[in-house]
């Protein structure tokens, strides 16, 4: 049997989910150990891999390693639009991420292979009154490979503080597309829940397999320091979601052809050129998650097309 200990040390992303938030300047004040389980806790110190390889006609889920209380369901083939896509689901069995909480997903796509990950539903993220939460997540797309990492909104409750850092590995010719969608809160719950977290931190970056960044972005929102409904901020929008599209640049006009700039009152989005010509970042205000949700779809179904030559599928009723 491994010691707790010994398990963290021996996967760098779960380590690196551990220390993440002891430096960080937006947690500072929130150091302190919960009274009920310690940070990091067995149940509470989350890991999934995920490894998606080329297998004759299709891709397949071929590693998979998972700890409490991260799980996956099996790969299926639902995609009737990609049929030798596998489609995997993330799950919680702890039904929210709470305080104390150190979570890591690393994902590899091999050469030529492809995958799709989503979460079973909104990640909530639970009132805390100790500590924060902390969630890595390592994407590595080798050669000609494909990854879409497309999980639904986040929800942090009232007093939640969470951050969060994502490092993707990305060969020249292949693609991913990463999506966040960010709620304000339960704001029908509660008037406290609309903006009523504590720290809500984002951190994307990219490289080569060389090692040379491609770009980076940061994001600290902080609702109790600075009202989101300033310019420039959130002003009269609810959800938030950002979407980063990293494929070869021949792709990349054709893509900005048909994504259009929108700005309606119920929605403001549009999308631009990454740094170093690696890809595409589209961004989206909204008033609900639906909204937002659509045009996220729309966004991707048109990259979808003119990389792959392939649509979505019909949407599902319940998504």
């Amino acid at each position: 049997m491994t010691s707790q200990s010994e398990s963290i040390s021996a996967t760098p992303s779960r380590a690196r989910a551990h220390s993440l938030g002891i430096d960080a300047p937006e947690l500072v004040s929130y150091q302190d150990e919960p009274a009920q389980m310690h940070s990091g806790a067995v149940g509470k110190s989350g890991y999934l891999k995920l490894r998606f390889t080329k297998k004759e006609y299709r891709s397949v889920l071929a590693e998979m390693e998972r700890r409490t209380p991260s799980m996956v369901q099996k790969a299926l083939y639902w995609d009737e639009a990609f049929p030798e896509l596998p489609c995997v689901t993330m799950i919680s069995v702890a039904g929210c991420i709470l305080q104390g909480d150190r979570l890591a997903l690393d994902i590899q796509v091999d050469s030529g292979a492809c995958g799709h990950v989503t979460t079973q539903s909104a990640t909530k993220i639970h009132s805390m009154n100790a500590n924060y939460a902390t969630q890595v997540q390592n994407l590595r797309v080798e050669e000609g490979g494909y990854l879409e990492l497309m999980p639904d909104q986040m929800i942090p409750h009232r007093n939640a503080r969470f951050i969060t850092d994502t490092r993707i590995k990305i060969h020249p010719t292949a693609t991913l597309i990463y999506s966040e969608i960010l709620m304000s809160g339960r704001k029908h719950h509660h008037v406290d829940e609309h903006f009523g977290f504590d720290v809500f931190s984002s951190k994307i970056m990219a490289e080569n397999f060389e090692g040379k960044e491609l770009f980076v972005e940061k994001y600290v929102l902080e609702p109790k320091k600075e009202s989101m409904s300033a310019v420039g901020v959130m002003q009269d929008y609810d959800v938030f979601g950002n979407v980063v599209l990293l494929t070869p640049e021949e792709h990349h006009a054709r893509i900005l052809a048909r994504v259009v700039p929108r700005f309606d009152g119920s929605i403001a989005s549009g999308a631009s050129v990454l740094p170093n010509n690696c890809g595409l970042i589209f961004k989206v205000l909204g008033k609900d998650s639906p909204g937002v949700k659509a045009e996220i779809r729309n966004f991707w179904q048109v990259a979808r097309e003119e990389i792959l030559g392939i649509t979505l599928p019909k949407q599902f009723l319940w998504r």
